[in-house]
């Protein structure tokens, strides 16, 4: 296993666009003037949640309907509400974290994060581990389920009132724009499938890793500007954006196991339940709970664990998924 982790981080390293990340934050780190324009970032974001959900959508209409698909989905579904609920127990715990930063904390852990799944399917295509396009969809199930759970967690109370008779709120949590771009990509690749991919195979094949690398240098600018930012961040709060990942893809490959899913997407399951999310969630807490701390769930989940998860964590959890598939 050791030496499969190590070559497999290794690889995983000095692939274009981990190095183009640690570009960022080393650049940030020394407090360059080097930046992406938001408006440019906002592009590929959304550029990069189109080609993800459309090739999803395109692998899935080929494949089927399946019972993975379903397995997957169900999984994914139960370990995005469920995980909260523990990760605000363990924050709580551990910390000193008043019950809205936990609980908005928490959140983030039980989402997940797109540029990871996409870093990791880059990494399986690498190294020739198929996987099905229905994770996609998975993908997209585990967004919100987390975000609901949180609210469940303070008892549907914000600091302005009762979160029911908030409707822009939960405009905000389906509608959210790179959700819904992801999930409205997979539902056009699904209906235009093998057709629709000839006519957009240059858009959303050889230019995706150029954007994916643009995208991850401006991920390592904001990454190593949050750190520099976050004071309140302490040992028992990193230790937990390093270990509840682990802890999280362990889960998710027991579960994948016993639902015989596919090594790949055994790998992928793992990857979704490890990560983090800081696109989704952030913008839902800040609405559904004002008074948490953005400073500490923001930069733990993309300070600490999103570098953790693209530069060891992807390699570590296909080399556990190939132990527990012998």
């Amino acid at each position: 296993m050791l030496a499969d982790l190590i070559a497999g981080a290794g690889a995983n390293l000095i692939a274009p666009a981990v190095l183009f990340f640690a570009l960022g934050a080393f650049a940030g780190w020394l407090k360059s003037d080097l930046n992406v324009p938001d408006q440019v970032a906002k592009t590929l974001a959304l550029y990069l949640m189109l080609c993800i959900g459309f090739k999803g959508g395109v692998e899935a209409a080929a494949a089927g309907l399946s019972a993975q698909m379903l397995s997957a989905g169900g999984l994914g579904l139960a370990m995005s509400f469920a995980a909260p609920f523990l990760a605000f127990s363990v924050l709580r715990w551990i910390s000193k974290l008043d019950r809205a930063t936990a609980a908005a904390t928490a959140a983030h852990y039980g989402s997940v994060s797109v540029v990871t799944f996409a870093a990791a399917s880059e990494y399986l295509r690498a190294i020739g581990v198929e996987f099905g396009g229905y994770m996609i969809a998975v993908l997209a199930l585990m967004e919100t389920p987390a975000i609901l759970a949180a609210l469940v967690i303070v008892g549907g109370r914000a600091q302005s009132g009762d979160l029911g008779v908030k409707p822009h709120l939960w405009r905000e949590v389906l509608l959210n724009g790179a959700a819904l771009m992801l999930v409205g990509s997979f539902i056009i690749g699904v209906l235009t499938g093998e057709r629709g991919m000839t006519r957009l195979e240059v858009f959303v094949g050889p230019l995706f890793q150029g954007a994916l690398c643009l995208f991850l240098l401006e991920m390592g600018l904001v990454v190593s500007r949050r750190m520099a930012a976050a004071p309140r961040l302490n040992l028992g709060l990193v230790g937990f954006a390093l270990i509840w990942p682990v802890l999280g893809a362990l889960t998710a490959l027991a579960c994948a196991r016993f639902l015989g899913l596919s090594l790949g997407d055994a790998t992928l399951m793992a990857v979704l339940a490890a990560s983090a999310s800081y696109i989704a969630a952030p913008a839902a807490m800040r609405m559904a709970l004002p008074q948490a701390d953005a400073g500490i769930y923001v930069s733990l989940s993309l300070g600490v664990t999103f570098p953790f998860n693209l530069l060891v964590g992807i390699p570590l959890y296909y080399a556990l998924a190939r132990i527990v598939w012998g």
